[in-house]
């Protein structure tokens, strides 16, 4: 039976579910190639699981489902989601050192999310002008 992983990565609002199985190393993104997927700048962030560790996707296949939020919490959900799919694909507690001493983020999701807006303003913190003083 072929091996198959599942990971998931969040960031903000946007949600990413990485399926890895076994394959001739592909990353694609929403069925989009990742060397021809968003800007160089978004290609970058996703592929820095990669470059800590090239050998991450040799012989897997990599399918990434993102919705929601923006380019930039799609990238860096799809970064999550790729890199805790390699930790899981070779289950080497290094390539897991290694992840976390790069940046927690790629292994953690970043639970900050936008604070609500409030009654009597613009936004969260901001309110609305008094000219009467």
């Amino acid at each position: 039976m072929a091996k198959t992983i599942n990971t998931s990565g969040k960031r903000k609002t946007a949600v990413a579910r990485a399926t890895l199985k076994e394959g001739m190393g592909r990353v694609r993104i929403n069925s989009v190639p990742l060397e021809i997927y968003g800007t160089e700048l978004i290609r970058m962030k996703i592929s820095e699981p990669l470059l800590l560790y090239p050998d991450g996707v040799t012989g897997v296949d990599v399918a990434i489902d993102v919705r929601g939020g923006g380019v930039m919490g799609q990238a860096e959900a799809a970064r999550t989601a790729l890199a805790r799919g390699i930790l899981k694909w070779f289950n080497d507690p290094q390539i897991k050192d290694l992840y976390l001493g790069y940046d927690r983020t790629l292994l953690v999701n970043d639970s900050r999310q936008k604070e609500t807006k409030k009654p009597h303003g613009r936004g969260a913190r901001k309110k609305f002008q008094k000219s009467y003083r």
